[in-house]
């Protein structure tokens, strides 16, 4: 599989933009789907940031660097990699922020009904946002299995929240077919990209979508706590109203109004003052991942996959695949069960072959072609043989959990 590896590397368009990212030697990063790798003009750009936008100009960089639409300006280069209009996307905040907001706003555009519509086993947070309206009465949190979603769709469902790829599982819902289903229903729907966007090819104003939120730190490369990004459709801007009113959200912030008025289009989404150096830091990974192209990377994530499942196969090692197994039905990852999962993967990792586990039992890699090869891919199931074969997955340091996995 190395020779297979190597030619499929040499034919590769992408495989310059590799040189683009910071990546540790001996280390096979198969992560990008919780954290992405650093870009290499990051450091740079922060330093431009810190040393000269703040060190040497202070408050007026507001003006003079324009951090004060940074907001706006990070949104509109995310807009057109999810199929959206530069006027409908914000970067702010987190994905659980603008859950709340966006959730809230739906509840309003429907005051007649009560129910959010998800599913079991969807991000906690999603459905830990829902549970917090519920508790002060303002919600009705619905699960239903994926494969029931749309019967579950009645007239007091105000809103249907689902994540495009599962976290676990990378298996992707259709989007288009779901959001016409809700509409059917009289309802709303806010979609978490998190899983996919930056990854793959999304069409939120083709499908009609009404909201999304997403995460910058995954496929977009924005680094740890990357500042993540919200979705609303053109057709709801001036009727969406979210409940965090804060100033940067105002109409006229430096007017220092006692009285709220929202700003108009997608800036009354914003709150607190923006944090200018994760947008700084944001912005770059944003700017890298359309250089290429999510169609580009896309086409690559499926051929790395595919491949990845070849090396297994030719190893010898079967796994149980909880991810579809047909590329275009999941995200940029292939996610396997096995009970000792857990210790495969800390065992994977002290050899430099950085995956990650999903409680209880789920072995996840993820994809991010943006700096993967055909090579890496080799490399790792070449490892994972080994860990079986030796049987090292069973020394005691790998089955210990910590306590942040």
């Amino acid at each position: 599989m190395q020779e297979r590896a190597r030619e499929f590397d040499a034919a590769d368009p992408l495989a310059a933009y590799r040189d683009r990212f910071v990546l540790p030697e001996g280390v096979v990063y198969l992560d990008g789907n919780s954290l992405g790798c650093l870009p290499k003009a990051t450091p740079a750009r922060l330093a431009e940031v810190v040393g000269r936008e703040w060190g040497e100009d202070l408050i007026r960089s507001w003006n003079t660097a324009d951090w004060i639409s940074m907001p706006q300006r990070v949104g509109g280069k995310i807009a057109p990699l999810i199929g959206a209009q530069p006027h409908e996307v914000i970067a702010c905040d987190s994905v659980s922020v603008n859950l709340f907001k966006l959730i809230s706003a739906a509840l309003a555009m429907r005051p007649e009904r009560k129910v959010i519509l998800s599913e079991p086993g969807n991000f906690p947070t999603d459905l830990y946002m829902i549970e917090g309206l519920e508790q002060q009465g303002l919600a009705e949190r619905r699960l239903a299995p994926r494969e029931r979603i749309a019967e579950a769709l009645d007239d007091n469902v105000a809103l249907l929240m689902l994540t495009h790829a599962h976290y676990k599982t990378g298996e992707l819902f259709d989007i288009a077919a779901l959001t016409r289903a809700a509409h059917e229903a009289g309802a709303l729907v806010l979609w978490d990209l998190s899983h996919s966007g930056g990854a793959l090819p999304l069409g939120l104003d083709a499908c009609q979508a009404d909201f999304a939120v997403g995460c910058g730190y995954k496929y977009f490369n924005g680094g740890p706590g990357a500042p993540a990004y919200a979705y609303v459709a053109e057709r709801h801007l001036d009727a969406t109203r979210q409940p965090l009113t804060g100033w940067f959200g105002h109409r006229a912030p430096f007017a220092f109004s006692d009285d709220y008025e929202p700003a108009p289009g997608i800036e009354r989404l914003l709150c607190g003052t923006p944090p200018i150096l994760g947008l700084a830091a944001l912005e770059v990974g944003v700017d890298l991942i359309a250089e290429i192209g999510v169609e580009r990377l896309y086409e690559k994530s499926k051929a790395l996959s595919e491949f990845f499942r070849e090396c297994l196969l030719e190893r010898g090692i079967e796994l149980d695949l909880v991810s579809p197994t047909d590329p275009a039905k999941r995200g940029s990852q292939l996610s396997f069960r096995h009970t000792e999962a857990y210790a495969l993967s800390q065992a994977m990792i002290a050899r430099g072959v950085i995956g990650d586990f999903r409680d209880p039992d789920i072995l996840r890699f993820g994809f991010a072609p943006a700096y993967l090869r055909f090579a890496d891919m080799a490399e790792a199931a070449r490892h994972l043989a080994e860990v079986f074969a030796t049987g090292e997955w069973q020394r005691p340091e790998f089955s210990q959990r910590a306590a942040v996995t």
